[in-house]
């Protein structure tokens, strides 16, 4: 007798995907504590000004992009404003789905492209972008299209794009903190301004070449937990995970043409329900989940 599928709560997966996501960035502090500790044993504290102004440029590069994400997204996918009479059945659906969840009427873009994909951004609700392919508009039934545009409002519902941009700043953060310490060994001299024995030195040198590949890694963790999530709430907002799951299943099995991937700037790939280029790489390298795996939760909801 086969066994019975366990069924999963959606409210039980966006909690559970919220939780993680919040441990994990609470390990990206941690790191970056424990560098910023380490290479203070190190160093005096002239370091730091350096370190602060390295900091500064940091988060202003970052803040920079988050308060313009929804023009550069657009502008690197040569998306659209989407006509209401040309699109109406897009209008409807996400109009329908803004009524149900509560959320402000996004500003609905298209973009040229025969793959089934779409994203969302803007820094909150009230200032937030869904763009879809003309392929998914295409190629997806009414129901398919309602579970797709409803991920991307989750997104939008859930904050992600600021809870992301956190994330960037602590990653960047790490990544220019290493990177001065790294460059600053080649200008140290005969270690009189050093504070610590060779073995501290070490153990600075370690962090500081590993510490930006694990919050990397933490960071590609947090996106995919994010994804995740995004289902959950799709499925949430359409009482229903039959839509977002045939279209996932959609997705799995087109064929992109090549050209068509060429369009997409792999800087914001992340932001898309499904990797664009359909790379084969590593689980700790990708951005999505596996669609299998999410179709597997979809189907058990």
């Amino acid at each position: 007798m086969p066994k019975p599928i366990e069924r999963i709560s959606f409210y039980d997966q966006i909690a559970r995907n919220k939780r993680n996501s919040i441990f994990l960035i609470i390990a990206i502090f941690a790191v970056f504590i424990l560098l910023a500790y380490v290479i203070g044993l190190i160093y005096s504290d002239s370091f730091f000004l350096i370190l602060i102004a390295g900091i500064i440029i940091s988060i202003l590069y970052v803040l920079i992009g988050y308060y313009n994400s929804d023009k550069i997204a657009l502008a690197s996918v040569s998306a659209v404003p989407a006509d209401r009479s040309q699109f109406s059945q897009y209008y409807n659906i996400v109009e329908g789905l803004t009524l149900a969840s509560g959320l402000p009427m996004p500003q609905l873009y298209v973009m040229q492209n025969s793959e089934i994909n779409a994203f969302a951004t803007g820094r909150d609700p009230k200032k937030s972008v869904v763009c879809v392919t003309t392929g998914a508009l295409e190629k997806l039934s009414k129901q398919e299209l309602e579970g797709v545009l409803s991920h991307e409002l989750s997104h939008i519902a859930n904050y992600d794009i600021r809870f992301m941009t956190l994330v960037a700043v602590l990653v960047g953060m790490i990544a220019i903190i290493s990177e001065i310490f790294l460059r600053s060994l080649w200008f140290r001299g005969n270690d009189r301004e050093g504070k610590g024995n060779v073995a501290l030195m070490i153990i600075g040198i370690v962090l500081a070449i590993l510490a930006p590949i694990v919050v990397m890694l933490v960071q590609l963790a947090i996106s995919r937990k994010r994804e995740y999530a995004a289902d959950a709430s799709a499925v949430k907002f359409t009482r229903s995970p039959t839509g977002l799951k045939n279209a996932l299943i959609k997705i799995k099995n087109e064929h992109v043409p090549a050209e068509d991937a060429k369009r997409i700037n792999k800087a914001v790939a992340p932001l898309f329900i499904s990797d664009p280029f359909k790379r084969k790489i590593s689980g700790l390298l990708q951005t999505h989940p596996p669609i299998e795996k999410r179709i597997e939760i979809l189907d058990r909801m």
